[in-house]
């Protein structure tokens, strides 16, 4: 096992002999940005502190870890030779911390919607072990990949709601919770990663084949309750091991045609499968009571193979027309999982309704660009130092204001984040607060801290959220403003 030591950037080991003596520090981690900067919704579904708690600061530091991460920096300096490694320090975490990490760590809770430049975590730190206020900054920045997952999903959501409404009667309207599937497991560079984000997506749908996160979520944060799902299902391997793909159909058709299954159509030729093959199964299929065929295009245009899907599916299986005038297939859909993104879907929807077919007969499927197409520039996220108290005691609000780079300001000071009328999560300086619950709330202390609740009330939490609130807000309230306005006159 990789000693905890080293999971932190390498010149995190130096900051301890840099930094003056001071009795506390605080750190903070926010987005500074919307999602690819979108100034129409700058709304953030928060998400995924817990896992980074308990999986990395929650474990003890033990004696063994501290040997091999003395080993490691022996030799991580240019030429091999000794990096400055504070072992006294994580030596007395060992002996008087019981190997705990001797920071208190607060955040939001998740489910929270906010707006960039919300503080989603604090970092306190205090007298000898104040010089390691930033050590844990590596992990807890993490946090922006669950976050940005989560939000991602969250607009995909809001962009096939709209087509709802638009053709789908209210009745149906539970289907858009599998509208978006997950199918992004084999795009991730580790099953951790996979785990991470395949969560964060099942806070606005249920459909995905990501098992590993539909396991986590179900058993670890669900007490057994499911939320994840998804259906049987062919790939090519399935389809080209068969002697034609009218037996492969048939095969998945005598096996699960009495649920939902999905059959991809474009192994050899998807014309000839929609044209030819499929109305020569439709019988077959029609002996099985309940069943439900989704097509799958894999190549091509993504709009075009989804309209010629629609209009074969049409022709074989039958359609009415609901009360909003749009075409329903009769026991048939489509799924398209073919370089999906969030462009690529508005096209087809788009598409899709100007033929005259509701949105409730496709099904998007995201893989990578679900999952692994997204960095920590996407919502810009950064972890900086705002508050002092130095040796004498003297307190003092830092932070960064780069007069090159005036979008990379940091907030001055201690701060607390509590809901305005209307449910904004607005940040003010502490002190100067109004009534009303703390949105920091503990997370770690000097050691674990209990603070759990079921996915199913963080999911419920952020369909809430996310509602409710206005696409666009600004949470910095008029007193951090002036203190903001102060740092920058005062830059040195």
């Amino acid at each position: 096992m990789i000693p905890i030591g080293v999971l932190t950037d390498s010149y995190k080991a130096s900051h301890p002999f840099l930094y003056p003596p001071a009795k506390e520090r605080v750190a903070y981690g926010e987005f500074r940005c919307s999602f690819e900067r979108d100034l129409t919704d700058q709304r953030i579904l928060f998400y995924g502190m817990r896992y980074i708690v308990e999986k990395y600061l929650e474990r003890r530091w033990t004696q063994s870890d501290l040997e091999d991460s003395c080993s490691f920096f022996s030799t991580h300096n240019v030429g091999y030779g000794a990096y400055p490694f504070p072992r006294e320090l994580f030596q007395r975490i060992i002996d008087e911390h019981d190997g705990w990490f001797p920071i208190k760590v607060t955040g939001l809770s998740e489910g929270e919607v906010i707006y960039p430049h919300t503080p989603v975590y604090t970092v306190t730190a205090t007298e000898e072990f104040a010089g390691l206020v930033t050590w844990m900054e590596t992990l807890l920045t993490m946090v922006w990949y669950p976050t940005t997952v989560a939000t991602l999903s969250r607009r995909i959501r809001d962009l096939i709601e709209v087509a709802f409404h638009q053709s789908v009667e209210l009745e149906m309207h539970y289907l858009l919770d599998s509208r978006l599937h997950d199918f992004g497991f084999r795009g991730c560079t580790c099953v951790e990663q996979a785990i991470i984000g395949g969560t964060a997506h099942l806070l606005s749908f249920t459909g995905t084949d990501t098992a590993a996160a539909a396991a986590h979520v179900q058993f670890h944060l669900n007490e057994g309750r499911p939320v994840g799902q998804s259906i049987p299902a062919t790939e090519h391997s399935v389809m080209t091991a068969f002697g034609s793909e009218r037996e492969a159909i048939l095969q998945t058709m005598e096996q699960f045609g009495d649920g939902a299954f999905a059959c991809v159509m474009d192994s050899y030729d998807y014309a000839n499968a929609l044209e030819v093959v499929l109305p020569t199964v439709i019988e077959s299929f029609k002996l099985k009571s309940g069943g439900f065929m989704v097509l799958r295009p894999d190549s091509g245009d993504s709009l075009q193979a989804v309209l010629d899907a629609l209009v074969a599916a049409d022709r074989v299986f039958g359609s009415d027309v609901n009360s909003l005038g749009f075409k329903v297939l009769r026991g048939c859909g489509v799924v398209q999982g073919d370089g999906i993104d969030y462009n690529q879907i508005q096209r087809i929807i788009e598409g899709v309704l100007s033929s005259g077919y509701s949105a409730q007969n496709v099904v998007f499927g995201m893989g990578s660009n679900l999952l692994h197409k997204i960095h920590r520039d996407t919502m810009s996220f950064a972890t900086k130092l705002s508050f002092v108290r130095d040796a004498d005691g003297a307190s003092r609000d830092v932070c960064k204001t780069p007069k090159t780079d005036v979008q990379k300001f940091s907030l001055p000071g201690l701060f607390s984040v509590k809901k305005n009328a209307i449910g904004v999560p607005m940040v003010h300086p502490l002190g100067q607060e109004p009534e009303g619950p703390e949105l920091l709330q503990v997370y770690y202390d000097h050691g674990p801290v209990t603070l759990k609740r079921s996915f199913d009330d963080i999911r419920k939490t952020a369909m809430a959220n996310w509602e409710r609130l206005p696409k666009v807000a600004d949470p910095i309230s008029p007193a951090l403003k002036e203190k903001i306005k102060l740092a920058t006159a005062n830059r040195h």
